[in-house]
């Protein structure tokens, strides 16, 4: 987003037979300044902001309308042409590049340069992180011939929500299995955020306790699905938690070929010194640490977890790099502590799961509703959200560790999820009131058109 300053240059004559070029230059400049004008006024705001958003994207090149929902072959960036196994195709589900633009976030150290690149803006029913990894899985479940998919998480997953629309998009059956509450798990799972777009597309909804997932665990319970549909004549993929394996650690080794391109294009010569993004599943963050390590980015990665404790998290991100033969040792690249030294190491992982997954403080909701007041970007309250809190906790904690740098925030989506905390939010909320109405307005019955 950036401001444009439109000349107003003179008119030319147009009774000079020399000036009619002139004349049509000068009325399509006029134009322009006139539509920059009324955008000021606040009457084409929409319009101007897609485009200048279009404009400050990277020269990587946008997709057109006829790439949408395409299978193609895929090519590698040369940094990790050497990784095994390399995807043969990706299906395009996502809207990229996504923009990144400064953030001017409260409560930032002095000097420090926010910016957030807007994966939220991937798409609308298919929003989020989650659609960069599903444009390899979805593409290996056509390769694979499948007619079903099948993936499990929490009963508000972003993941299960995209990757049910994804499946409607290519004419696949969907089948969630959603954990939920003991109490719960007999009932109607309602039609709150995440849920209302998994039923409309048809998704298929299995409810499992959180006793029962415990105990068998996610690979057994979709197991368990595959050997019943497959019993019943269906040719199931299976897509793990969050599509966080190998294949899908793709989608963010190429989310860092994109800000390469994003910041080349630029004439500042912008350059990042860190990259903060959340972590609940792992594939994300194992994507753009990799990504950033091997390319030209190399900012340290810092992620938030959301749940699980760190030496999870160092263990499932080497099983990710081993399985693309990346040689790299997670621990070498990954620096998992408390944030209280003055050194920065490769890849950060730093607890922001407060209560539990899912689960937030009335200090996080409020933290939530400033920062949607304060800059008008909307966090979800399950990862993005507690990740920013955690972020300026520990800036505040400790400012001369992040002083004067430049940080990229990742934004992962899940605005649904706030549907889910409507209830606890309520309290939050104020800026409304009945309109008084003077009686010395004039009435007239029928004055006002209801459509």
């Amino acid at each position: 987003l950036h401001e444009t300053n439109y000349p107003n240059p003179t008119r030319p004559d147009p009774t000079r037979p020399e000036c009619k070029l002139k004349e049509k230059q000068w009325r399509e400049s006029n134009v322009e300044r006139s539509e920059a004008m009324m955008m000021m006024r606040g009457l084409v705001t929409l319009s101007r902001v897609k485009l200048e958003l279009v404009r400050s994207m990277s020269a990587t090149s946008v997709p057109s309308m006829a790439d949408f929902l395409t299978k193609k072959p895929y090519s590698p960036p040369s940094w990790a042409s050497h990784l095994l196994p390399i995807p043969s195709h990706t299906f395009s589900l996502a809207h990229l590049p996504t923009p990144i633009h400064r953030w001017n976030l409260p409560g930032l150290p002095h000097g420090t340069e926010l910016w957030i690149k807007r994966d939220d803006y991937t798409g609308m029913e298919l929003s989020g992180n989650k659609v960069r990894k599903l444009e390899f899985l979805m593409a290996e479940a056509v390769n694979q011939l499948a007619d079903t998919v099948i993936t499990i998480g929490g009963i508000q997953s972003n993941h299960c929500r995209a990757t049910a629309t994804a499946s409607n998009y290519l004419n696949l059956n969907s089948h969630l299995i959603l954990r939920t509450s003991k109490l719960l798990a007999d009932d109607d799972p309602g039609l709150v955020g995440n849920l209302l777009v998994e039923r409309l597309v048809g998704a298929n909804v299995h409810l499992i306790s959180k006793e029962e997932y415990s105990s068998i665990g996610s690979e057994a319970l979709t197991n368990a699905l595959k050997e019943k549909l497959e019993k019943e004549g269906k040719k199931p993929y299976v897509i793990p938690v969050g599509g966080s394996n190998s294949l899908g650690t793709w989608g963010y080794i190429e989310a860092a070929r994109e800000i390469e391109e994003q910041l080349k294009s630029r004439s500042e010569g912008l350059k990042f010194d860190d990259i903060v993004v959340a972590c609940g599943s792992g594939g994300t963050i194992a994507g753009i640490s990799l990504g950033s390590w091997l390319g030209a980015l190399k900012a340290k990665v810092h992620a938030f977890s959301v749940c699980d404790d760190p030496d999870y998290f160092y263990d499932f991100v080497q099983g990710l790099l081993d399985g693309l033969q990346a040689g790299v040792n997670s621990r070498d690249i990954v620096s998992i502590h408390n944030y209280t030294g003055s050194e920065f190491d490769s890849f950060i992982i730093l607890q922001a799961k407060g209560k539990g997954y899912a689960m937030n403080t009335s200090e996080e909701l409020k933290f939530l509703k400033e920062v949607a007041s304060s800059t008008g970007v909307i966090l979800d309250p399950v990862y993005s959200g507690k990740a920013v809190y955690g972020m300026i906790n520990e800036m505040t904690k400790d400012p001369k560790n992040w002083e004067g740098r430049k940080i990229l925030f990742i934004h992962t989506g899940g605005l649904l999820g706030l549907y889910d905390k409507v209830d606890q939010m309520a309290s939050l909320m104020g800026n409304w009131c009945r309109m008084d109405v003077s009686e010395s307005v004039p009435r007239k019955d029928g004055v006002g058109k209801m459509f």
